[in-house]
Formats: C-alpha cells, structure tokens, sequence
C-alpha cells in the first residue's frame, strides 16, 4: 500500500471518529437542552403557583380589610388579583398536562376557590355594601354576628386551598428534582462519552501518526545507511526494497547513485593506476636524460679544458641551468599531482618552531630581515602541510623581493574557527590584474631566465590549504609590496594526504 493510501486512511478514520463524536454529542446536547427546558419550566410553574397562591392571599387579605372598614379601596387588591387568577389557572393548567396529580389538585384549588369567591367573598362584599349604603359606619362585627357560620366556611375554604397549593407544589418539586438529577445525569454522561471519545480518536490519530512516521523513518534510515556505507566506500550496497510505495523510487535512485559511484570509483582507480605509471615514467625515464645531458655538458667541459671557448662554456652553464629548471618542473608537477593521495598522520604542531626550522634549513641572505610573533598557536595538523605553506610563502618572498634591505613579517590572528596568517613583505608587489594568475600553475610574472622559478610553488600552497578547508588571498599593489593570508583551520578533516617536498 503507498504511502499516501496510508495517509489517507489514517485521516479518514480519525475524521470518521470525529464525526461521530460530533453525531453523538449533537444527541446528548438535545437530551440536555429538553432537560434544561423541563427544569426552566418547574421554575416558571413555581413562580406561577406562588403567583396564583399570593393572589388568593390578596383577594382575602383585600376581602377583610373591605369588611373591617367598609372602605372601597380596600377592594383594589382583591379586583386586581381577580382579574390575574384565572389567566394563571389558565397557564398553570397547560403546562402541567403532562402530570395528572398536579391537574387534579389545581382542578380542586379552583373549584375550592370558585366556591370561596361565589358563595363566600362576593356575597359579603355584596351585603356589606348594602349594609353601607343604610349605615355607613356599621362594621364587621355587626356581619360576624349575623352570620358567623359563614365566616367560618370562608376561613376553611382558604385553608383547604392553601393546602391543595403545598400538594401540587410538592409534586412540582418532586418533578424538578427528578430533571435536574436526569440533568445532571445527561450532562456527566455527554462529557464522560465526549472525553472517552475524543481521547480514543487523539490516541488513534497519534497512533496512526506513529505507525506512519516509524515507516517512514525506517525507510530514511535505510537509505542513510546506505549512505553511509558509501561515504565510507562501500559502493556495492543496495537497498532491497519491496514496498512499492513513493519512497521506492528514491530507494531505486539511490541504488542506481551507487552503482554509478562504483563505476566511477573502479575508473577513478584505473586513472590512478595509470597516473601513477604516468609519474613514474616522468620520474625516471624523463630524469635519465636530464641527467645525460648534464653529464655530457661536463665531459666536454672536462675534456676540452682551458681550450674551450668562453662562448661555449656560457652556453653549456645554460643548458645545465635550464636541465635543472626541467628537472625541478618535474618535481613540481609530481608534487601537485600526489596531494591528497597518501595519507599522513597528524601531530601537534609548534607552529613558531615550525617556522624557526624552516629558516634553518634555507639560505636566508643577510640584508633580509624575517619578523615573527613571540606567541604562535599550537594546531593539531599534519606537519608537512604547514611547513609546505610556510615554506613557499617564505621563499617567494625572499627571492621575489627587490630592495637592498627586505624585510617580511609574519603575523597570526585567531577566529572562532581558524588561524589567520599573513606574511608581509616589502617586495617589488604584485599588479592586482594578476592575483588570480599567480595561483594558477607554471604562471610567473618574471621571465624565466630572469629569476629561476616553476611556477608551481603557489599553486601547491593554494591546492594544500583549500584541501584544509581553508582560503588564501593576496593584497598588493605594484611598488608597495604584497600581503599573502591563507586561513588554517583548527580542526583538521579526519583523514588528511600528504604532498611531497616543496618546490
């Protein structure tokens, strides 16, 4: 199966999940909303009641105060809660159709009340007010005494109703307590589903993330292997791949990158082979006559002694100069073609006592003055790379330079990541229209019978430093001398070659 197959069941199942989550919470929502609804409703039936039981209370309280007084506005709140009761009846009876026991009690609160009004509150109110309209300033008691049978019924009609009112509001409460529990019962249960569900789908996502991402990782490491079998020359690896998926391609690419590597490395080997019978034809069957030469200039020196001529003698000192020019090209194209290609063991250089031996070991002539730092690093290196740079960078600059007294100063600067070194001379200075030939090999800037030189020198200095991971750059103008900085870097690379003595 591919990858991207992969990836697309994994996000439809978690998407799957999802929606059901959403499905089966969009459920429980409805259940908690009719629950919550049953519970607004018992609220809006126990302030209704309260309304409809404290309008009673008003129609009675309105009642007496009438009775006692004789006082018409004293009647304003028993016609004022009248006129509010039966519209309370009213609701109070659709939204308790559902419960029979709370219909029967509020069927006899309004028969009770009926009663209490028509054949008790509007009677007296209808006599008191004759009784008035005779004697205005007669009372109750005067009623009382006439008909205390009558008050009596009234006060037991409102006590009845009174307790109808604590039977429906007790079932109501009964009610109320039995939602808010199924409330509280749908809202627990819809967080515990939502919670389950949705750590089961996080769990699956993750899951299915890591099984993806474990093939896919497995399968990067595979080819990270293989390249690094082949960084370390194990070019005849292959990655067996049988997924058949999109990363099969890069795995088929990189088998293929290393059979051509290999390819390559077996012809690499076979130049290097012939390269190397190559240099060693230069090296000896070049050399042989070169030497055959020379020798035979000597012997006609030898043999015609004092009765050679001046001319001829001039001319046999040339050929002998220019067979060493050659002897020393050949060395030099040597040197440059062997860097890299023999490995050498690194050390911990002194690198002022590095420079203090190469002095030694040339001919530094007296009216020229070499300038070193006290204090020069220490670098973990292979020696013979340094001393190839120092070398030739010292004696370019003694046999280069033009003036009756020369001087060179070398100087060291330390970076994050490299030793800078520069080497300042007071020499004849190079046009800046050339700085890029003098690193290119067999390129002077001086005829070659003028000044003995190869040409080869700076370009080894140029190919061992960048080999090194570092840089060299000239600055110089004509007349002002030339300042040659090559960066060293502190850390060598874990496998360096050698080159061959200086030119």
């Amino acid at each position: 199966m591919k990858l991207s197959t992969k990836l697309f069941a994994g996000f439809s199942i978690v998407s799957f999940i999802f929606l059901a989550v959403t499905y089966i919470n969009y459920n429980l929502s409805q259940d908690v909303l009719a629950s919550s609804s049953w519970v607004s409703q018992s609220q809006v039936i126990t302030r209704n009641s309260a309304s409809l039981q404290r309008n009673i209370s008003d129609m009675e309280s309105g009642l007496r105060g009438y009775l006692l007084t004789g006082q018409e506005a004293f009647l304003e709140p028993y016609v004022q809660s009248k006129d509010q009761v039966q519209p309370l009846f009213q609701s109070l009876a659709e939204m308790t159709v559902n419960s029979p026991g709370q219909q029967k009690y509020l069927q006899i609160i309004r028969t009770l009340h009926n009663q209490w009004l028509n054949e008790f509150a509007e009677k007296l109110i209808s006599e008191k007010r004759e009784q008035m309209e005779k004697e205005p300033r007669s009372g109750l008691a005067e009623l009382r005494s006439a008909d205390k049978l009558r008050a009596k019924y009234g006060k037991d009609l409102n006590d009845s109703i009174r307790e109808q009112f604590k039977n429906f509001n007790a079932i109501e409460y009964q009610i109320r307590e039995e939602r808010t529990e199924r409330l509280n019962q749908t809202i627990n249960y819809t967080r515990n589903v939502s919670t389950a569900l949705t750590i089961f789908s996080v769990l699956l996502g993750l899951a299915w993330a890591y099984y993806i991402t474990k093939i896919i990782s497995d399968r990067i490491m595979v080819m990270v292997r293989l390249a690094d079998k082949i960084s370390k020359g194990d070019y005849k690896t292959k990655i067996n791949d049988t997924e058949h998926d999109e990363l099969s391609k890069l795995s088929a690419s990189l088998n293929v990158m290393a059979g051509t590597i290999d390819r390559n490395i077996a012809e690499l080997e076979r130049k290097n082979k012939e390269l190397d019978q190559y240099a060693y034809v230069i090296s000896h069957d070049l050399k042989a006559p070169l030497r055959g030469i020379e020798n035979a200039s000597r012997w006609i020196e030898e043999d015609m002694g004092t009765s050679l001529p001046t001319k001829i003698q001039e001319y046999l000192m040339m050929m002998r100069v220019r067979v060493h020019r050659m002897e020393n090209l050949i060395n030099g194209i040597l040197d440059l073609a062997r860097i890299g290609r023999t490995k050498r063991m690194e050390e911990l250089v002194d690198v002022r006592q590095l420079v203090l031996d190469i002095l030694d070991s040339i001919s530094v002539p007296q009216n020229f003055s070499i300038v070193i730092p006290d204090k020069m690093p220490h670098i973990y290196t292979v020696r013979i790379y340094l001393e190839q740079v120092f070398s030739n960078l010292i004696s370019n600059a003694i046999k280069y330079n033009d003036k009756p007294e020369g001087l060179l100063t070398i100087s060291c600067l330390e970076t994050s990541q490299f030793y800078s070194f520069s080497f300042t001379d007071n020499g004849p200075g190079i046009d800046p229209a050339y700085h890029d030939r003098i690193f290119v090999i067999f390129q002077t800037l001086q005829e070659r019978d003028a000044l003995e030189s190869t040409g080869v020198g700076l370009a080894i200095v140029k190919k061992i430093i960048e080999r090194q991971g570092g840089t060299i750059t000239v600055d110089s103008e004509p007349g002002k001398g030339a300042t040659f900085t090559f960066n060293w870097p502190k850390t060598a690379p874990q496998e360096t070659n050698s080159i061959i003595s200086s030119i």
